[in-house]
């Protein structure tokens, strides 16, 4: 999960780079802001060792994918991307989420609480 969501990142900021993004200054640092928080919240949550605070955080990364798709679509609007790349990017973080949703239901029903918790 943690690569794919630092894979989008990257073509996130791709985009920010090489598109008249680059001078939406307020969109460009909200879009990169939100999808460095996907990948940023699920290593943070991983680091914590501790099963609960990994599905809160979990949960904050998949609010984060949510605001990304919200923010590709104001990309779009603003016709710093086409359809196609609109709907593959869409398509990707909606993907994203439900990993990061079936792992939390996962964690949801496993009874390890990390070493934090032993």
């Amino acid at each position: 999960m943690w690569q794919e969501a630092r894979n989008l990142s990257k073509q996130i900021i791709s985009i920010a780079k090489h598109t008249e993004l680059k001078t939406d200054y307020r969109l460009k640092e909200q879009i990169k802001s939100a999808s460095g928080s996907v990948m940023d919240n699920i290593a943070e949550g991983f680091e914590r060792n501790g099963n609960m605070e990994f599905r809160q955080f979990l949960s904050i990364a998949k609010g984060s994918a949510g605001e990304t798709r919200s923010q590709i679509y104001r990309l779009y609007d603003n016709e710093y991307i086409n359809k196609e790349k609109l709907d593959f990017l869409v398509s990707e973080y909606e993907k994203l989420s439900g990993k990061i949703n079936n792992f939390i239901a996962y964690l949801n029903k496993n009874d390890f609480k990390g070493t934090k918790f032993q």
